[in-house]
Formats: structure tokens, C-alpha cells, sequence
């Protein structure tokens, strides 16, 4: 059976998310491998489309109709960041670059977290939708992670040699030299086989789904990471910063695995500034 939220409270809010995520997904699977209207925004390689907006404006009219006293934190600039009771994190489009070039990785996300009693925000739920496989990845805290009805679980993997690892690299890789190319070179000279398909949200739920068991990134933002990290840990993982302390909230730092593999993970992957 798929997800119920166990927390009454939560449950009208999920179902919310569900509705929209697809939503969303229904205009990308729509717009993919059309014409589109390409810009960029903080470098060359930092994309932006219509259907970024399009996307965006249909998941923050419908938070607003429904939840006009949330919160919301979007990427594209939609929505504001405010005390609230719940707080919801969008990446309208996660691998826009690949969306672009009609390369077929591309989600949407939406986290929620819901402040608490000492005034921090928690993560409450995660949905990343993928439109072109009709995969939807959900969590809600203390009730597990799952694809549609199927629950996930990290991989059971311990030897890092038989690892197959993820990464991604930061828009300003061309300009920066503060960047993960030594890391790239100590996980492709050791693991199994390494992989950069350019979503990060999706790459936080393929290790959930045991699919790949480590991945680690620079340089993200909150809308990348806050459904992924929830999923994540729901399924049994572990996410850090770089010397495994608490998971970065803005995304600077992502380390994650499935938590036997996290050691070596953080052995081998460096900054260097």
C-alpha cells in the first residue's frame, strides 16, 4: 500500500504535494523535447525556461490557494520566506540543464517542514516526482520513504570497492576552483563506478532506493535537498556535511550514503579552495 501519513495533520498536506508534484510533472512531460526559450542565470551553464516558470507558478498559486499562511521558498523567486507554521522548499524543476538538451533525468521537488516547538523549522515531508518514469519518491518523518507503494531501503552494501557512487558539480565550476574534481579522481580511482546524471534531488532518492550507495555534491541550494534529505533518511541513510557533522540545510556541503559506506565516503572526498 503507498504512504499514509500517520500525523492527521499532515496527511490533507501530503495529499496536496502529490497533487501538485504531478502537476508539474504533467508540463514538463508535456514541453519535453519542444522548442523551448533557453536563459541563464548566475553563469553560462546555469539554465533557466519557460516551463521553470510555468511549473513554479502552478505549485505556489496552488500552496497560496490552498495554505495562504505558509510559507514558501522557491527557486525561481516566487514566494516568501516568513514565520509560519509550515514551510514549503520547491525546485520546480530539478536538471534543468538536462531538460534542455531533452537529456531524460529531470524532477520535480517539494519539501515541507513544519516548525517546532523551539521555533526551528524539521522536515516534515518529501515528494521528488520523476514525470518521465512516473516515479514519485515521498517521505514523512517517522513514517518511512517510498516509491508509490513500495517502501525503500538503503542498500545493504559495506565494501567500498563495490560501490556505485554519484556526484554533480556547482555552476561556477569554470570560474571556481574551490570545487570537487580531487574528490571525483579518489571516488572513480576506488569505487565501483561513479555516475553525474545532474539532478540532485533524484540522486538523494536513488540512494534511498539502494540504487546508488553514496553520493556527495558542493555548492546546492535548500529547494535541492530538502525533499532528498528527508526521503533519504527516512530509508535508512545518513547525510553529513563534509566531516560528518549535521546535513547542511542550504546544501553546501552534501555527503550521503547508505550509512555503512559513509566513513570511506568522507575519506575520500575533499575541498580544495
Amino acid at each position: 500500500m503507498p504512504l499514509v501519513a500517520s500525523d492527521d495533520a499532515l496527511a490533507p498536506i501530503l495529499d496536496l504535494a502529490r497533487d501538485l508534484a504531478e502537476g508539474a510533472g504533467a508540463i514538463q512531460r508535456e514541453r519535453y523535447e519542444t522548442d523551448l526559450r533557453i536563459d541563464t542565470k548566475s553563469a553560462s551553464i546555469d539554465l533557466v525556461t519557460e516551463v521553470d516558470r510555468a511549473c513554479e507558478k502552478l505549485i505556489v498559486e496552488g500552496i497560496e490557494a490552498a495554505r495562504p499562511d505558509d510559507a514558501i521558498l522557491a527557486e525561481e523567486g516566487h514566494g516568501e520566506d516568513h514565520d509560519a507554521p509550515f514551510r514549503w522548499i520547491i525546485d520546480p524543476l530539478d536538471g534543468t540543464t538536462n531538460f534542455a538538451h531533452g537529456f531524460p533525468r529531470f524532477c520535480v521537488s517539494i519539501g515541507i517542514e513544519r516548525r517546532a516547538a523551539q521555533g526551528d523549522y524539521e522536515r516534515a515531508i518529501g515528494i521528488v516526482y520523476d514525470p518521465l518514469l512516473d516515479e514519485r519518491f515521498e517521505a514523512v518523518q517517522g513514517d518511512g520513504a517510498w516509491l508509490r507503494d513500495r517502501r525503500l531501503a538503503v542498500s545493504p552494501e559495506t565494501e567500498w570497492g563495490r560501490a556505485l557512487v554519484a556526484t554533480g558539480f556547482a555552476y561556477d565550476v569554470h570560474r571556481s576552483e574551490d570545487d570537487n574534481l580531487e574528490s571525483f579522481r579518489n571516488v572513480v580511482k576506488s569505487a565501483r563506478g561513479i555516475r553525474r546524471d545532474g539532478s540532485a534531488a533524484l540522486d538523494l532518492c536513488y540512494v534511498a532506493a539502494g540504487r546508488v550507495d553514496a553520493y556527495w555534491e558542493l555548492k546546492l541550494h535548500p529547494w535541492d535537498v530538502a525533499a532528498g534529505y528527508l526521503i533519504l533518511e527516512e530509508a535508512g541513510g545518513r547525510v553529513t556535511d563534509f566531516v560528518g557533522g549535521p546535513p547542511d540545510r542550504s546544501g553546501r556541503e552534501v555527503a550521503s550514503s547508505n550509512g555503512a559506506l559513509h566513513a570511506a565516503l568522507l575519506e575520500r572526498i575533499v575541498r580544495t579552495p
